[in-house]
């Protein structure tokens, strides 16, 4: 499957739930008037538009929310989505706070990977970002999911400066010992990230290597499905990877889309571009009717973002209001 600039749509995020028991100040915020959707995708819904979508050609999903392991029976609709042909991974973004609880079924229904979102290992930093004091019960969902040799581990952590920029280096050094990487995500300007000053690639990068006292060398083999890429330091087991959107653009190698919980097929973060897929859903559609909406969609996917400059794309996009917590993270 290709969208108009010739790139191949292998790889999709689907967010299960945009409930969170967490209310990061960057996402969900406490206090933030959270939009109820009208409806919610059912289990049935989401297994017929995956069945599409690994006909079309995608092979990898993406489980998120919100926190996917609020929604009840995630480890029995991950076993069912790994059971469809075509499908060759299927990996799990999670606050940790549930993860531990659920990693046995989790393993068990045939998950690929997991993505544990730890902003600081200060519990008083981590406690003001994500307004919650939960650090604890991450880092033991952490340790379990490490147990797991056969379970590919990422810690994924969002800078921001004044926060937690001083904390980076204690979470990098988590991927010396063990089989972990940590990725540090640039701050995307949308819903309450705009509020906050993130940290780049690049100024990340002087302060680790200050920190850590050695030199991060690019590595250049491959260690996921998504746009991270990631360098090594010697001594180190893990690696230490970014995911750069705004500073370090990467939309000529975008090969993602994303469903929302509501059943939106959305096609780029900055803009509304996709296709509502739920009424068709509702009206009993056929998979050959999802699918021509699915390729439809993906061939009018924008051809980049524009945060930091005008849009020059002659295609004028329509720029997106929800927040991430509506979206999928």
């Amino acid at each position: 499957m290709q969208d108009s600039y010739g790139r191949t749509i292998d790889y999709i995020r689907i967010s299960v739930t945009d409930q969170c028991n967490l209310r990061c100040i960057y996402c969900m915020p406490e206090g933030c008037i959270q939009k109820v959707p009208k409806q919610m995708l059912n289990d049935d819904q989401i297994l017929m538009l995956c069945r599409c979508f690994a006909q079309l050609g995608v092979s990898r999903v993406k489980i998120t929310g919100g926190e996917p392991l609020l929604r009840p029976q995630v480890p029995a609709l991950i076993k069912e989505i790994r059971q469809i042909p075509g499908i060759r991974s299927v990996t799990l973004t999670t606050n940790g706070i549930l993860l531990k609880k659920y990693l046995p079924q989790l393993v068990k229904a045939g998950i690929t990977g997991v993505n544990i979102s730890i902003d600081s290992l200060n519990s008083v930093h981590y406690q003001q970002i994500s307004g919650r004091d939960r650090l604890l019960p991450v880092m033991d969902s952490l340790k379990a999911a490490l147990s797991y040799p056969e379970l590919v581990t990422k810690l994924n952590c969002v800078p921001v400066y004044g926060k937690n920029h001083q904390d980076l280096a204690d979470l990098a050094l988590l991927a010396k010992d063990q089989d972990l990487h940590v990725r540090f995500i640039e701050m995307m300007p949308i819903g309450y990230g705009k509020d906050f000053t993130c940290c780049t690639e690049d100024q990340i990068l002087m302060l680790l290597e200050k920190k850590l006292h050695t030199q991060l060398i690019p590595y250049e083999g491959s260690l996921g499905n998504g746009p991270a890429h990631y360098y090594q330091a010697q001594g180190f087991k893990g690696k230490i990877g970014f995911i750069s959107a705004v500073s370090h653009k990467f939309c000529s190698q975008c090969n993602r889309i994303r469903l929302t919980s509501d059943g939106y097929l959305k096609t780029c973060l900055q803009y509304q571009a996709g296709c509502d897929l739920m009424p068709y859903l509702q009206k009993g559609a056929s998979e050959e009717t999802l699918k021509q909406m699915i390729l439809k969609a993906v061939k009018e996917k924008p051809m980049c973002h524009h945060f930091l400059e005008e849009q020059k794309d002659e295609r004028k996009e329509k720029e997106e209001l929800r927040a991430m917590c509506e979206i999928g993270g």
